[in-house]
């Protein structure tokens, strides 16, 4: 596993310091978001191991920041707040939060809970590589080993593109990924490319929407986020599609 990817959200400036103080003497590579918005655009883009999050910020309570990303994540969300009254931990907790953290915290609190954290994220990886010869998402089924891919029973004659796109999407389900971070896995390059093969990207995601989709106009497999990327869904979750291409 790679170094842990940390973002952190905090807007209180001796709060923030002394956490980003803390994550650079114990090497973990980390961001810090100011305000709601930001958090929820770097989890998008930054797509980091665990996520901090204090919930009295000035433009959006933690809350709906935990809500929101709870629609297409499961990475762990450790609560850093003030707010001490059970109510607000256990509204945080029934909103998708794993831990919580009342201020003034210690360091070594802190990092303590960041491991555990952590340890899930190992372990649901070592489960995902245990379970990686296949692949299995309501009718959907890949079978790594052979690199061929069902639905319903019945192959999907997919060009080498269509199956790359839908393994990498297989691999991150629940979670959006952004244009750019899967035109650099399936295409390589640097972000500058991004803008280039954009277009590419649109027309391998409508032949493979094409073969996967019983109903494009109600996808059951792949949603789109506008402007952001593609994710694909959990089948039996009640996902509202946005969109097409």
């Amino acid at each position: 596993m790679n170094k842990p990817q940390i973002l952190f959200v905090e807007d209180d400036t001796a709060v923030g310091n002394l956490i980003a103080t803390t994550l650079e003497t114990q090497n973990y590579q980390f961001r810090r978001a100011r305000n709601g918005a930001q958090a929820v655009m770097d989890a998008l883009s930054y797509r980091p191991d665990v996520m901090l999050l204090d919930l009295g910020l000035r433009d959006v309570d933690g809350i709906d920041i935990i809500k929101k990303i709870r629609s297409w994540s499961n990475m762990p969300i450790i609560v850093v707040s003030a707010r001490s009254d059970d109510r607000d931990k256990v509204a945080a907790l029934d909103a998708g939060a794993d831990d919580y953290l009342t201020k003034p915290f210690s360091v070594d609190e802190l990092l303590a809970r960041l491991r555990v954290a952590l340890r899930r994220v190992r372990y649901d990886s070592q489960k995902t590589s245990e379970e990686a010869a296949r692949y299995q998402n309501g009718g959907l089924v890949i079978d790594y080993a052979a690199g061929c891919a069902y639905r319903d029973g019945q192959e999907l004659h997919l060009t080498p593109i269509e199956y790359k796109l839908l393994c990498l999407l297989a691999k991150n389900t629940g979670k959006v990924l952004t244009h750019n971070y899967i035109i650099s896995e399936i295409w390589g390059g640097s972000s500058d490319n991004a803008a280039a093969e954009l277009p590419s990207l649109r027309v391998f995601m409508a032949t493979l929407r094409k073969k996967l989709e019983t109903d494009q106009s109600h996808p059951q497999y792949i949603q789109t986020h506008i402007g952001v990327g593609y994710r694909m869904i959990q089948c039996g979750k009640g996902h509202e599609a946005q969109d097409s291409l």
